[in-house]
């Protein structure tokens, strides 16, 4: 499983495996969110907690988002539970101790962090079509699954 590289003057360089694409492509995504939310002192992990409370609305305990953060959690890091504290210490987001909620603080930060985001992801996905794009998310959530991702 090997493609041909394409360089600016789009001259065949040569063949890498997909894992080669999927780990630096993983870097440099990380690396523009690294960039992007830098200035707030902000990780990938808390971008993805404060979308996740933005998109889920209220009540949301750790359980379901622990789920819904599953494939960046590990054996060093499995839970998001250290990173959401640090958002409540900020005052971005509230608990009751069972149930996380956003606080008008935390909507009031998310909003230039959206803005920048996806500016990102125009970057990453630009010159290429919906259908592309679609596309390869598609193989790849194809591989996953044959790999045992459920």
């Amino acid at each position: 499983m090997y493609c041909r590289a394409m360089n600016a003057g789009d001259a065949p360089s040569e063949p890498r495996p997909i894992g080669f694409w999927l780990k630096l492509v993983d870097r440099l995504i990380d690396e523009h969110f690294d960039s992007d939310l830098n200035e707030a002192h902000l990780t990938r992990r808390h971008w993805q907690l404060l979308n996740v409370l933005e998109r889920e609305g209220h009540g949301v305990t750790i359980a379901e988002v622990d789920e819904s953060v599953r494939p960046f959690l590990d054996d060093i890091e499995p839970t998001a539970r250290p990173t959401l504290d640090n958002l409540v210490e900020r005052g971005w987001v509230s608990t009751d101790a069972e149930r996380y909620d956003l606080t008008p603080d935390g909507a009031a930060a998310f909003e230039p962090l959206r803005a920048k985001v996806l500016e990102s992801r125009r970057l990453v996905s630009r010159g290429i079509t919906h259908d592309e794009y679609r596309a390869a998310v598609g193989v790849l959530e194809r591989m996953a699954r044959n790999l045992g991702w459920p």
